[in-house]
């Protein structure tokens, strides 16, 4: 990676992240980079991941990757994302590596809302097994306990 690796290799993990090639994240990880490392627009890795990759997910968390962290800018997590677009598989491995599936949204969502919003039934599923309170601070919710 050379001398500017402490810098540049997460922006290179999030790029390689970003794209799904899990085989140069797992070579980047292994040369030292940062997995909760900021990318110029201040995301991990794990929070520009390419949804649907649930091994890549699970690769990044399994080297620590924080799965609470939210995005400077939408205040979403990644379970929000994986949520809102369906993956539950990628859903499922945050929850298993302790993804909060109780954090609301700047607008007072659940992953759970966004899930149900979508029609993404298997997500909303599995999500209601894991919320304390389905309706949360979202009143509009169809959700209940």
């Amino acid at each position: 990676l050379g001398p500017a690796a402490p810098c540049s290799s997460h922006y290179a993990l999030c790029n390689a992240s970003a794209s799904g090639n899990i085989e140069k994240v797992l070579l980047l990880l292994q040369a030292g980079a940062n997995v909760n490392g900021l990318n110029r627009f201040g995301r991990t890795a794990l929070q520009v991941v390419k949804l649907g990759h649930s091994a890549l997910v699970e690769a990044l968390l399994d080297k620590g990757a924080d799965p609470n962290a939210l995005d400077p800018v939408q205040y979403l997590s990644v379970t929000h994302d994986a949520a809102r677009e369906g993956f539950v598989d990628t859903v499922r491995v945050l929850i298993d590596h302790g993804a909060d599936v109780n954090r609301v949204d700047q607008h007072g969502n659940l992953p759970v809302h966004l899930a149900e919003r979508e029609g993404h039934q298997e997500v909303v599923k599995l999500l209601l097994e894991h919320t304390a309170d389905p309706r949360g601070p979202n009143t509009r919710s169809e959700l209940r306990p």
